[in-house]
């Protein structure tokens, strides 16, 4: 594709003032189907870009290829991607839970990512829509997802998605690299010791 194709209409949304995002809005044809398997890299990613340690060092998922190629691969039904055009601009990976001695079906959205670029234009909602539509159709009775405490965008969009009853959790986490690298400083000083002794 040559690039003054994709240049040229950002140009003139940015010129065109504050109503640009919604004017790009109409003009979207954003289409949600199944993830398939040669997406699945696109979606690694993207999801890359959106998940980094250093914006959600908390996050006590890791964003990773196995966890995305273990969610395709037990759940792929609920696995969506957002799309226009080839592009793909947005996804959603969940999966369901059942409990024993329960007759009760859980649903968890797991991941729910859109390219900065589409943020705001809707395509977080078609995603989520398509995702709880699958989710009742499979029998969901609760529908979770979970997200950092101070992510006040994505607490105000599950808000408006009509989730409710947010309960507060603590996660503590301990970074093992900085402890395996002070442990091996201390063996390797405890064996230089060794060595002067002997």
């Amino acid at each position: 594709m040559d690039p003054r194709e994709t240049d040229e209409p950002r140009e003139r949304e940015k010129a065109s003032g504050p109503h640009s995002l919604h004017r790009r809005r109409k003009r979207l044809s954003i289409s949600i189907r199944p993830m398939e398997i040669d997406d699945l890299a696109q979606v690694f990613h993207l999801g890359e870009r959106l998940f980094t340690a250093e914006d959600v060092p908390n996050l006590y998922r890791t964003w990773d290829e196995h966890e995305v190629v273990d969610l395709f691969h037990s759940d792929p039904e609920l696995c969506l991607v957002a799309e226009e055009g080839e592009r793909i601009v947005g996804f959603a990976m969940g999966t369901t839970v059942t409990k024993s001695r329960s007759a009760w079906k859980y649903g968890h959205l797991v991941w729910l990512g859109v390219d900065p670029e589409y943020q705001g234009t809707g395509v977080a909602e078609k995603l989520f829509h398509a995702l709880l539509e699958l989710m009742l159709e499979d029998g969901v009775r609760i529908l979770i997802v979970d997200t950092e405490a101070d992510n006040y965008a994505a607490i105000k969009f599950f808000r408006k998605m009509g989730f409710s009853h947010p309960q507060e959790h603590i996660y503590l986490a301990m970074n093992l690299d900085n402890l395996r690298q002070r442990l091996g400083a201390r063996k390797t000083l405890s064996k230089e010791m060794a060595k002067r002794h002997s």
